[in-house]
């Protein structure tokens, strides 16, 4: 019997939940007996809180202040959020459930935990209901509902945090953090090749799928102060790119290049001795995955805090808070003959899990389902007829 599963997601705010969701559904697709449905959580709302959503990248690019207020603001009022997306999406989840009838619902937003937990009891619909958090340390409120079935934890420290938040240990489940196929076993790693200080070396700065950051500063003081040609990622961000390429492609020629939004991200990492990016847990995972030693050069206010102090306590990256300490954190890792960029490597090569992904759906599909939702029976119109009244 076909298992049907509904997974609640977001394509606009940034990339990160739908990496997570696409490294999933490449697991699924190994099963013929199992069929998932995503839906984007905020078409549920109609087409203005889409909009409202739309709006991520360009405040987390240029109002990081204001993006800050609205992540305090899940901090002090959760409540208040789930009603108000309760409330905005019932209609449209009920329809959603009645088309797909799923025996297991999935999401990987905090938006639609509570919101969509509130509907289900109040309906007394019985689906087993799955969280998978997409953050590593900093863990707003809106993942944590003791209502789900299992609440699946990247890291021991949002584990910790569900912890804080009331849930119990049982429904809590440690899974690591999915990466999609093609940073795990899919990829060929090249050969590493010894440090040579007359080698070019290749940098690569990023910052997540909608481009912000310092990078114009970073690429110059690389470029002014060290043997090295860099690549720009920009992310959805095309006024970025058009002034990079005007200012940084004029000036220096063949030693740098710049792309847009980029789908085979992986093949500009791996040719990459180091990565500088901010600290966007899928972004800084995949070049973990690729073998790339990190530099974080920053962090959303909010749920990216925490990632920069994750990655340098296991030994994956370091952190450069500002572009001023850009020179000295390069020549600290390429100091005696690479030392410190071999260490990050091997810390690396530890770190991945190329597994995380199937043990995720493998779990997924051992819970049993519930009743289900069966929707009321449409009212049937009342006709009435009229009488002709003899005369």
């Amino acid at each position: 019997m076909e298992k049907s599963i509904l997974i609640i997601s977001s394509n606009v705010t940034g990339h990160g939940h739908k990496s997570i969701t696409d490294s999933l559904l490449q697991r699924f697709a190994l099963y013929d007996d199992v069929k998932v449905t995503v839906v984007d959580g905020f078409t549920l709302k109609g087409n203005m809180s889409l909009n409202i959503g739309k709006l991520y990248g360009p405040m987390t690019r240029n109002a990081k202040e204001l993006w800050k207020l609205v992540y305090e603001i899940s901090l002090r009022n959760p409540e208040l959020i789930c009603e108000i997306t309760e409330v905005a999406v019932k209609e449209n989840f009920l329809k959603l459930l009645s088309e797909v009838r799923p025996d297991l619902i999935l999401t990987v937003h905090p938006n639609f935990n509570g919101s969509i937990l509130n509907i289900l009891e109040n309906n007394n619909i019985d689906i087993p209901f799955v969280t998978l958090i997409a953050d590593l340390v900093s863990i707003t409120p809106l993942w944590a509902d003791s209502r789900a079935t299992y609440t699946f934890c990247p890291t021991v420290e949002s584990k910790e945090k569900c912890l804080e938040f009331g849930i119990p240990e049982d429904k809590l489940k440690m899974t690591g953090f999915p990466i999609r196929k093609r940073f795990c076993e899919d990829l060929l790693l090249p050969e590493e090749k010894p440090f040579d200080n007359d080698r070019v070396m290749n940098c690569l700065i990023m910052s997540g799928g909608e481009g912000s950051g310092n990078m114009s500063r970073i690429a110059k003081i690389l470029l002014n102060n060290f043997n090295t040609r860099v690549t720009i990622v920009a992310g959805r961000n095309k006024i970025l790119k058009n002034r990079l390429e005007e200012t940084l492609g004029l000036k220096y020629g063949n030693r740098v290049k710049i792309y847009g939004f980029v789908d085979e991200i992986q093949d500009l990492m791996i040719k990459a001795d180091i990565a500088f990016t901010r600290g966007s847990p899928n972004t800084m995972l995949e070049v973990v995955y690729c073998n790339v030693p990190l530099v974080i050069t920053g962090a959303l206010p909010g749920q990216e805090e925490m990632n920069p102090w994750y990655m340098e306590k296991y030994g994956l990256g370091v952190i450069c808070n500002t572009p001023k300490e850009i020179k000295g954190t390069m020549e600290s890792l390429i100091a005696n003959n690479g030392e410190k960029l071999n260490e990050i490597r091997e810390n690396q090569k530890r770190f991945r899990d190329p597994n995380i992904s199937k043990g995720i759906v493998d779990l997924l599909l051992t819970i049993k389902p519930g009743v289900g939702y069966n929707p009321p029976p449409k009212k049937k119109r009342l006709i009435i007829k009229k009488r002709e009244v003899k005369k």
